[in-house]
């Protein structure tokens, strides 16, 4: 054997081995994540009842498995680099998608979301670094709290990024930061004024307010902020069972947004619309945001477009997203761009 033909079969060999291991990964987010039989995840895979068996015990044994499932399948880590290069992140995990027929609404990949940044939070606040944590609001940071693992955090402050009271919400903000409180024993902050005040002139005021003061003035001691992101698409439901009616719904849409973050709505390029509802928020600001770690956790295809206009205001530094969602989104940075591109004519005819 000449050693060309040895190194060859080294690197397919080394490629069978990656494969493997991703195989191992993906079994364990489907086993663990996403509470598949062993059949189900064969069928899934399209492997035999006892490959799949071998592969989540490959990934138990090699120590992958823990509380949290350790890694992502290498098709997630190659989404998280363009990811990363496209939307010029700092960080950026994609989970596996825990089923075939991807749910458009994200109440579907909730689950794998919330353990990946669960797992996320825990590492951060086990180093130490971060003492101030602001926090959004959303379901999927209510799910985040549920995934997190009792533990003394004492020294700990979780501080609400806007305000805590909606006209109708099952993940309260206050409810998310009183559990966060609760989990870690850490101390928690929220603001107890509305997410959004009656008018421009209401908000002023509930700004002024000594107490909120106070919380605005922690959020901007903030090393981590966990944010959501609210989408404004047709049929959704987010934002109405917080605090946007549906008459509001419609008013944001005609300004042209397409997404929401911590209060602000803004436009498929990221800017903020021009419209009385970005007065009226009562909170964080985005340049509150700006110049410090901001980890957004969304998915679901139905957000992909409220998504990628909130990565491009700039201010997400972080991102954790579902696998069909990262697609999504770069297949409609993709089709942007190509927009985009300059036509030159020749002969007539117009050429990209």
């Amino acid at each position: 054997m000449n050693k060309s033909t040895s190194t060859d079969q080294m690197f397919k060999r080394g490629k069978e081995m990656n494969s493997e291991q991703s195989l191992s990964i993906r079994a364990a987010w489907l086993a663990y994540v996403g509470g598949h039989t062993q059949e189900q995840i064969a069928e899934r895979l399209g492997l035999s009842r006892i490959k799949a068996q071998r592969l989540i015990a490959l990934a138990t044994q090699s120590g992958l498995v823990k509380f949290f499932v350790e890694g992502v399948p290498a098709e997630c880590m190659a989404l998280e680099e363009q990811l990363t290069k496209v939307f010029a992140l700092k960080r950026c995990v994609v989970v596996p998608n825990m089923q075939d027929d991807v749910d458009s609404e994200s109440v579907g990949v909730i689950p794998s979301l919330a353990v990946a940044a669960a797992r996320h939070l825990t590492r951060v606040l086990e180093s130490g670094e971060v003492r101030t944590v602001g926090v959004g609001h959303g379901r999927t940071l209510a799910a985040i709290v549920e995934k997190l693992p009792a533990a003394n955090r004492q020294n700990t402050r979780f501080v609400s990024l806007l305000g805590s009271l909606t006209r109708r919400s099952a993940a309260n903000p206050f409810d998310v930061i009183a559990k966060l409180a609760e989990r870690t024993g850490g101390e928690c902050y929220f603001m107890p004024v509305p997410f959004l005040a009656d008018s421009h002139a209401d908000a002023q005021v509930l700004r002024a307010q000594r107490g909120v003061q106070h919380v605005l003035a922690l959020v901007r001691e903030c090393q981590l902020c966990v944010v959501g992101v609210g989408e404004l698409g047709l049929g959704t439901q987010l934002l109405r069972t917080q605090s946007v009616t549906d008459d509001e719904l419609t008013t944001l849409r005609e300004a042209g947004a397409v997404g929401e973050l911590a209060g602000c709505f803004v436009a498929a390029d990221g800017r903020p619309v021009q419209c009385e509802m970005n007065e009226r928020a009562v909170g964080a600001t985005l340049d509150d945001l700006r110049g410090r770690d901001v980890l957004a956790v969304a998915g679901g295809q139905g957000k992909a477009d409220a998504i990628s206009a909130v990565l491009k205001t700039g201010v997400i530094t972080e991102l954790i997203v579902d696998e069909a969602t990262a697609q999504t989104c770069l297949r409609n940075e993709q089709a942007l761009k190509q927009l985009r591109a300059p036509v030159r004519s020749t002969g007539g005819r117009k050429v990209p």
